[in-house]
C-alpha cells in the first residue's frame, strides 16, 4: 500500500504541475490585451517625465479629423455709407410737389465741362404738365440769390442753344438744358434756383 501511494505521487505531483502552467497560459492569453492597454508607456517630454495624457474631450476631435472652431456670433451688416458726404437733393416734400405740379422728377444740376457749364435735367412723369419747361419761346435761367448771379443758355452757331429740344416729350426721358458758368461763379456746393417762366425749382443743390 505505501509503494502504490508512493508510485502514484508523482503523477498527481505531474498534473498539477500541468494543470498550474494551463491556468497560467491562459491567464496570460486572456489578460495580455488587458494589459497592453493599461501599461501602455505615456509619451515622454524633453525633460524625461510622463506627459499627461490629454482629455477624452480634446481626443475626441482629434480622432474624427476635425477641429472644432469657436462659435462665432453673427455681426451686423455695416450700413454703407454714402459716396459723398452731401445733402439730399431735394426734400420729400418738394420732390412731391414737383411730380404733382409739374409731372417732373429727380430736378438736379450738374457742373460739367470742368465747371463752365451747369447742367440742369429732369426726368418727365407726365408730357403734358412739363409741356412749359420744353417751350421755345421762353428763356430759362439760373439765379444764384446768394451770389447775386444770374445764368443764361449760350446760343451756338450752326446748334443754337445749348438745350435738348424735342417736338414731343415723352414719359419716363431725361431731359437736360445748360447753363453758362464761364466765370465758375456757381460752385459744386452751392444752392441755386431754376426759373423757367411760371416753372419755379428754388433751392437745388449743384453737384
Amino acid at each position: 500500500m505505501t509503494r502504490l501511494m508512493i508510485s502514484l505521487k508523482p503523477r498527481v505531483t505531474a498534473c498539477t504541475n500541468f494543470a498550474l502552467a494551463a491556468g497560467i497560459l491562459m491567464g496570460n492569453m486572456l489578460g495580455l490585451p488587458l494589459v497592453a492597454q493599461s501599461t501602455a508607456p505615456a509619451p515622454a517630454t524633453a525633460a524625461g517625465t510622463a506627459a499627461p495624457l490629454p482629455p477624452a474631450q480634446a481626443v475626441a476631435p482629434a480622432l474624427a479629423g476635425a477641429t472644432p472652431a469657436p462659435a462665432q456670433a453673427a455681426k451686423p451688416a455695416a450700413a454703407m455709407k454714402p459716396y459723398r458726404n452731401q445733402p439730399d437733393r431735394i426734400a420729400k416734400r418738394e420732390a412731391a410737389y414737383y411730380e404733382a405740379v409739374w409731372g417732373i422728377a429727380d430736378p438736379n444740376i450738374k457742373a460739367v465741362e470742368s465747371g463752365v457749364i451747369l447742367r440742369f435735367s429732369y426726368r418727365v412723369l407726365d408730357p403734358q404738365k412739363a409741356k412749359p419747361l420744353d417751350d421755345k419761346k421762353l428763356n430759362p435761367v439760373l439765379e444764384s440769390p446768394e451770389k447775386g448771379v444770374r445764368l443764361v443758355i449760350p446760343s451756338m452757331e450752326k446748334v443754337g442753344q445749348l438745350r435738348q429740344a424735342p417736338y414731343e416729350i415723352d414719359a419716363g426721358k431725361s431731359y437736360w438744358m445748360a447753363f453758362s458758368n464761364s466765370g465758375r461763379l456757381v460752385k459744386p456746393g452751392d444752392r441755386v434756383d431754376i426759373v423757367i417762366g411760371s416753372f419755379h425749382a428754388r433751392g437745388l443743390l449743384v453737384e
